[in-house]
């Protein structure tokens, strides 16, 4: 199995910047693609930024010029830096990351979502 562990969510005012990291462990034979989603009260979950292993990132468009996705690929871990806040970026932000796991008899595919982490932009 594989595990993913979100941290530092909280309380930002608007304007501030926050960083979320997000870690994979487990039977991990090779990550593929990394994300962040986030999902608002009353609204749907939906993609905020991706970046796969090797390529281009690409970024919700209410995001884009703020946000900025990186990964460690020797850590297994994923960022979002979030700058210039707005009350709007207030969600519950997810990771999720697929890839190719270690199982008794050999490798199989996993596609694995973090518990999420509340971030607030107090306007």
């Amino acid at each position: 199995q594989v595990q993913l562990v979100e941290s530092g969510g909280g309380l930002v005012q608007a304007g501030g910047s926050h960083r979320l990291s997000c870690a994979a462990s487990g039977s991990i034979f090779s990550i593929n693609a990394m994300g962040w989603y986030r999902q608002a009260p009353g609204k749907q979950r939906e993609l905020v930024a991706h970046i796969p292993n090797g390529g281009s990132t690409n970024y919700a468009d209410s995001v884009k010029g703020r946000f900025t996705i990186s990964r460690d690929n020797a850590k297994n871990t994923v960022y979002l830096q979030m700058n210039s806040l707005k009350h709007e970026d207030t969600a519950v932000y997810y990771c999720k990351t697929n890839g190719l796991r270690y199982t008794p008899s050999g490798i199989t595919t996993f596609d694995s979502w973090g518990q999420g982490t509340q971030v607030t932009v107090s306007s």
